[in-house]
């Protein structure tokens, strides 16, 4: 919970002292890289931090990964300018690209099947306080004009976070020779790399049709199509193709897609809906938006309890209806917003989306052993950073399509309540898209999976009760 909270708080603490850091090191024009260089680095490491815990084990990388984080948040705190703090954010990306998927595997390895819904519920409830914490901080920090407060604040976050992981975290992994895939990785990091830049700064730092908007595109693809036939040659490829060729991996990375976009969706325009619309201040915006974040871990605390008894597709099922009938509030009273009905509307999909993610990552991890459980599960965080990441894209291809063509702009009530109810309406349509995902997902139930069950799990925490426990994923060795 700690590790995660790092990338939490980070993940909303950045956005309320940007008007401080302008003042101070300028580069107003570029300033939005202090996002998106995170979200590369952060979205393109993912795949091969899960390979790597998978061939040395979750602590090493997991240390590694705080590290990182650690130095990068150091630099950002003594950057001297624009470009500097750009590059240890991207740095500081590089850390949150092992830290968040290593975090969920690892409570995957230690907790039972019937434990590990109610552990994923407390890790959601950490992105609960940080949506309230992080611009809370931020804003205090701005305000007494030490915005370098807002990165050095990580210093003690991550010590701590180490510290604890050395003392009570203890692995038992067998030692092995491993091919490491250089040329995989270097492929996969550049293919993705460019494909998500283009998808975040197309029709903002360049248009879509410009030779650099499709250029990146282009030679992402072909690094892309580069990446795949080195891989069917890897002695151990970094994304092996059985990840793809599973049916429920498939299915369960598909529905992690379609929670991005929907997310996304939500968290970027929910408060400038009410900020333009209503004249809203960001605090109140801000708390309304919250309410996404406080339903999502109230259900999946409550997930095991469905997937356990209905199995995980049933859960899965009512997860997606619930997120799409709030969708459909949301699209319905666009037209006459309201902040108590805006907020009623992200705690029904929070709730929903937490019956939704839950038990697909649980699905997917239950039906691998330990020594792919790290793949697995970065392949599915991987593609919901993807889905975010398109859902920027096309959601603001679809809002600026609506300011382009009004005098008034992003200024005017009527144009925003117009260009945010079209946003709405499309993560709509990526909810209905995802049912379609949901209902291809094969009908397993929870004690048919779990093929870890033939291969002790090497890994034990102090404190895990399933210690204790007899059969599902049950930590073997001493503590």
């Amino acid at each position: 919970m700690l590790s995660t909270g790092l990338v939490a708080i980070d993940s909303t603490i950045v956005a309320t002292a940007v008007p401080s850091i302008v003042r101070d090191v300028g580069g107003f024009a570029s300033f939005p890289w202090l996002f998106s260089a995170y979200l590369l680095a952060q979205a393109v490491s993912v795949p091969i931090y899960g390979k790597l815990s998978d061939m040395a084990g979750r602590k090493p990388i997991i240390l590694a990964g705080i590290g990182l984080f650690l130095l990068g948040s150091v630099l950002c705190g003594v950057a001297w300018s624009m470009p500097s703090l750009i590059a240890f954010r991207a740095l500081q990306g590089l850390g949150a690209g092992a830290v968040l998927p290593v975090s969920v595997t690892i409570a995957g390895d230690i907790y039972t099947l019937q434990e590990r819904a109610k552990v994923q519920g407390y890790l959601a409830s950490v992105w609960a306080v940080s949506s309230v914490v992080g611009p809370s901080l931020g804003g205090i920090f701005s305000a007494l004009g030490i915005w370098r407060g807002i990165f050095l604040v990580n210093v003690p976050l991550c010590l701590l976070a180490g510290w604890m992981l050395i003392r009570t975290l203890h692995e038992n992994v067998e030692r092995a020779t491993h091919k490491v895939d250089y040329a995989g990785a270097v492929l996969l990091a550049g293919s993705l790399g460019l494909l998500i830049l283009g998808a975040l700064q197309g029709g903002q730092a360049w248009a879509w049709n410009s030779p650099i908007g499709i250029g990146v595109f282009v030679v992402g693809a072909v690094l892309l199509v580069a990446f795949l036939l080195v891989e069917r040659r890897a002695a151990e490829p970094i994304l092996p193709a059985w990840v793809v060729s599973r049916r429920l991996l498939a299915t369960t990375a598909l529905v992690s897609f379609g929670v991005g976009a929907m997310m996304i969706g939500l968290t970027s325009y929910v408060p400038t809906f009410l900020e333009g619309a209503l004249s809203s201040s960001p605090l109140v915006a801000g708390l309304a938006l919250a309410a996404l974040t406080l339903g999502w871990p109230l259900s999946a605390s409550q997930a095991g309890k469905f997937y356990l008894r209905i199995g995980f597709k049933s859960t899965a099922l009512i997860g997606i209806a619930i997120a799409v009938a709030g969708l459909l509030i949301l699209s319905l009273t666009a037209s006459t917003p309201n902040v108590a009905l805006i907020a009623v509307s992200c705690f029904v999909v929070g709730l929903g989306l937490g019956l939704l993610a839950t038990p697909t990552l649980i699905s997917a991890q239950s039906s691998v052993p330990w020594h792919e459980r790290g793949v697995v599960t970065s392949t599915n965080m991987f593609a919901r950073s993807i889905g975010s990441a398109l859902g920027v894209a096309v959601f603001g291809a679809v809002a600026n399509s609506i300011y382009g063509g009004s005098s008034g702009g992003d200024a005017d009530p009527a144009t925003v309540i117009s260009a945010s109810g079209a946003v709405f309406l499309a993560a709509l349509v990526a909810g209905l898209l995802t049912v379609a995902a949901v209902l291809s997902m094969p009908a397993v139930k929870a004690e048919d999976s779990g093929n870890s069950d033939a291969e002790p799990v090497p890994t034990q925490a102090e404190g895990s009760s399933s210690q204790a426990a007899a059969g599902g994923d049950v930590p073997t060795g001493k503590s």
